[in-house]
Formats: C-alpha cells, sequence, structure tokens
C-alpha cells in the first residue's frame, strides 16, 4: 500500500534536516512517509555519500584562531573544503568555529582524539562533519590544529579567512605579542632563530651558492666567502628574529624584542591549502577524450 507524499511532509522534513526537497521526498518515498525513519534513511545514505566524496582534492576552506577568555590559551585550525563557494557558507563556518571551540575547552591530544569528541549532543565531531558533507555535496576536511596554553603572552592573528598565526612570547605586552603574529603572517618566517633551521635545508643552500658562486670564475677563497656570505643572509631571511619587522623595516625583530625584554618561545602559521596539490583542469583534454570516446 503507497502512501501519498504532500507537500507538508517534505516541508517538515526540508525543516528538520536542512536538504534538498528532492531528496526530502525521496527519503519518504522509501519510508512510506514516516518521518522519523525518513531523517534515520538519509543519515545512513548520507554517510554512504560521505564516504564517496572522501578521495576528493580540499585545498580550499578556512583558518580559525580561536583565543581563551583570559588569554592564556589558543588555537589555529584548518578546515579544509572543495570550493571557497562552500567555505564561505554559513554551515561550513559554524562547523569550523564549534571545532575551534571544542578544540579550545577540551585540549584533544590529536585529530583522532578531536573527531571522537562530542559535538552536538551525542554526536561524535566526525559524524557531524560526515553529516554536513552529505548535506552540502562537497568533502569537508579536518586537516590540522595546533593549540597553545602558556604561562606567558600569546599573540592570535587571522589574516582575511585563508591566515592564521600563533606566537608565543616569555612575556611583554599583548601588543607586541599581536604585531609579532601580524608580521609571522605577512614574512612567513621558517622558525625563530638560526638553532632551529635544518641542517639539511643550510647544506641544500650552500651548495646551490656555492654552484653559483663558481660561475664567476674567482679564487676558491674567494667563492669561499662569497658562499658565507649568502648563507648569513638566508639565515636572516628565514628566521624571525633576523628579519626586517614589518611595522618599522629599519628595526630587526631581535632589536624590536630586545628592547621590549622577551623572547618569542615558539610560533605556529598555518595557510589555507599549503602544501595541497590542487587539480589541475584540461579543458581541452577532456573534451578530446570525449571525442575519441565517441
Amino acid at each position: 500500500m503507497s502512501v501519498t507524499i504532500t507537500a507538508a511532509m517534505v516541508k517538515e522534513l526540508r525543516d528538520r534536516t536542512a536538504s534538498g526537497m528532492m531528496e526530502c521526498k525521496k527519503a519518504l518515498v522509501e519510508t512510506q512517509g514516516d518521518i522519523e525513519a525518513a531523517i534515520e534513511w538519509m543519515r545512513k545514505n548520507g554517510l554512504v555519500k560521505a564516504a564517496k566524496k572522501a578521495g576528493r582534492i580540499t585545498a580550499e576552506g578556512q583558518v580559525i584562531v580561536k583565543a581563551s577568555a583570559d588569554g592564556q590559551s589558543a588555537v589555529v585550525l584548518e578546515v579544509n573544503s572543495e570550493t571557497d563557494f562552500v567555505a564561505k557558507g554559513d554551515d561550513f563556518i559554524n562547523f569550523a568555529n564549534g571545532v575551534a571551540d571544542l578544540i579550545l575547552d577540551k585540549n584533544p591530544a590529536d585529530l583522532e582524539a578531536l573527531q571522537a569528541l562530542p559535538m552536538n549532543g551525542d554526536e561524535s565531531v566526525e559524524t557531524v562533519r560526515q553529516n554536513l558533507v552529505a548535506k552540502i555535496g562537497e568533502n569537508i576536511q579536518l586537516r590540522r590544529f595546533t593549540r597553545f596554553s602558556t604561562a606567558g603572552v600569546i599573540g592570535a592573528y587571522r589574516h582575511g579567512e585563508r591566515i592564521g598565526v600563533l606566537v608565543e612570547t616569555t612575556g611583554g605586552e599583548i601588543g607586541l605579542a599581536k604585531d609579532i603574529a601580524m608580521h609571522i603572517a605577512a614574512s612567513r618566517p621558517v622558525c625563530v632563530n638560526e638553532t632551529e633551521v635544518p641542517a639539511e635545508l643550510i647544506e641544500k643552500e650552500r651548495e646551490i651558492f656555492t654552484a653559483q658562486a663558481a660561475e664567476s670564475g674567482k679564487p676558491a677563497e674567494i667563492i669561499a666567502k662569497m658562499v658565507e656570505g649568502r648563507i648569513k643572509k638566508f639565515l636572516a631571511e628565514v628566521t624571525l628574529v633576523g628579519q626586517p619587522f614589518v611595522k618599522d623595516p629599519d628595526t630587526t625583530v631581535a632589536a624590536l624584542l630586545k628592547k621590549a625584554g622577551t623572547d618569542v618561545v615558539r610560533f605556529v602559521r598555518y595557510e589555507v591549502g599549503e602544501g595541497i596539490e590542487k587539480k589541475q583542469d584540461d579543458f581541452a583534454a577532456e573534451v578530446m577524450a570525449q571525442v575519441k570516446g565517441a
């Protein structure tokens, strides 16, 4: 015996699930008009859809930065989507902010622990994510997060929607810490000082500089001095303390910190999609493949 699916039933299901009209109608048909069963059917079906989308590249998204009320803890979180359009939607933004609040409150050890935390009642973060994937129709991923907690000072800065920075200092004013965070967002230092620069990175640069200097035809001792000069310049460029301060290029960050009587303990800088290889669509090749297939 078939049940007539009315517009009122579809509307009620849409109001409760925020899903599309056709998807709601299909769910009601599948469950003989039972609203509760339809919701369950949609959730199960949504998890299947989410699994199918899990392999899609997510190079867009947002970086969220949040600090606790007392300023002693802060978090930077990257949540990715397939398109910038979805990343600007309310559903995506609310989810990302909710996860950031959860990290700040619960301090999970890693992504796996974060995904297992309850978010909406009994639903875990991972279940909420999967439901959102099913609802929006795009792959959404929690990529990474860092949480700082300190007795010192934390500077937190978010540039637009795509760059976020946390920096911890041993003391000083919060205003200075925020200025340093802003500098890091703009200047992209690799680490705090020279001692933190990986030896293999220095050696790689040394090899490049040596090969370039050798083309000059100058004596070996002159080449050695040229290379050391380039290495010194390179270290100043990649270390936070060696860089000119963005608000006052005549002053290095090291001089600024020394004047304030403080030091930078650590920092982290996130930018949406960095390190993710985006898919490049070749329209001509796509058309050619279709022609050959035909």
